[in-house]
C-alpha cells in the first residue's frame, strides 16, 4: 500500500511542478554565460560574461552584464591579443513560447560601454613592428536573441546569438558572437 501512496505522492508533485510559476514579474536571475566570437579559427577567440536579470510583465526582463571578450590577430608566428572588457545594460522583449514558459524566445536590445586593450598596451612587437591601434574607450549598441528553456523552476538553459556594433575602436566595428549560459532565478 506504501508504494501506490508514494507513487501518487510523486505523480502529484510533478503535476505541480509542470504548473509552477516562472518569469514572475520583478524575480531576478543571476546568469554566466560563454561563447564564440565568429572568425575562421573557433578556439582561439571567446567571451565570457556575468549578467543580472530582472523579469517584467510578459516575459519581458532586464539584462545588466559585465563582459570580458578576449581575440588574437595573427602577425608573422605572433598572436597578437585584444581584450576587451564591457558593461551593457538593455531589454529583452519575449517574442514566442509555449504557454507554460518552458521554452521562451526573446529579443534584446542593448547599450555597450567599455575598454580595449590591443597587446596588453605594448605598441612595439620583437621584430621592430609598431602596432598603430592603441587601447581605447569604446561604446555602441548590441543586439541578441535568446532561447530559454527552463531545466527546473530555479535553472535556465539559455542559448544565444548576439552582435555588437562599437565606435571608439581601430579594429571592427560589427562583432558577432554566439554562445550558451546558464540562469539562476532567485
Amino acid at each position: 500500500m506504501k508504494k501506490y501512496i508514494y507513487t501518487v505522492m510523486l505523480v502529484l508533485m510533478g503535476i505541480t511542478a509542470l504548473k509552477a510559476q516562472r518569469m514572475l514579474p520583478k524575480q531576478k536571475g543571476l546568469e554566466l554565460s560563454a561563447g564564440i566570437l565568429s572568425n575562421d579559427k573557433i578556439g582561439n577567440d571567446y567571451y565570457l560574461s556575468a549578467a543580472l536579470t530582472v523579469n517584467g510583465r510578459n516575459g519581458n526582463y532586464q539584462l545588466w552584464a559585465l563582459e570580458y571578450t578576449h581575440r588574437h590577430h595573427e602577425y608573422k608566428d605572433l598572436h597578437i591579443p585584444r581584450e576587451t572588457y564591457s558593461a551593457e545594460g538593455g531589454y529583452s522583449f519575449y517574442l514566442l513560447g509555449d504557454g507554460g514558459r518552458n521554452i521562451a524566445l526573446n529579443l534584446g536590445i542593448t547599450g555597450v560601454i567599455g575598454y580595449e586593450s590591443i597587446n596588453r598596451g605594448e605598441a612595439m612587437l620583437y621584430d621592430g613592428s609598431k602596432i598603430l591601434s592603441e587601447g581605447s574607450f569604446i561604446y555602441g549598441t548590441g543586439g541578441r536573441i535568446t532561447l530559454d528553456t527552463y531545466l527546473s523552476d530555479r535553472f535556465v538553459l539559455v542559448l544565444q546569438g548576439r552582435t555588437k556594433v562599437l565606435w571608439g575602436t581601430d579594429l571592427e566595428q560589427f562583432r558577432p558572437s554566439a554562445g550558451v549560459g546558464l540562469r539562476f532565478n532567485f
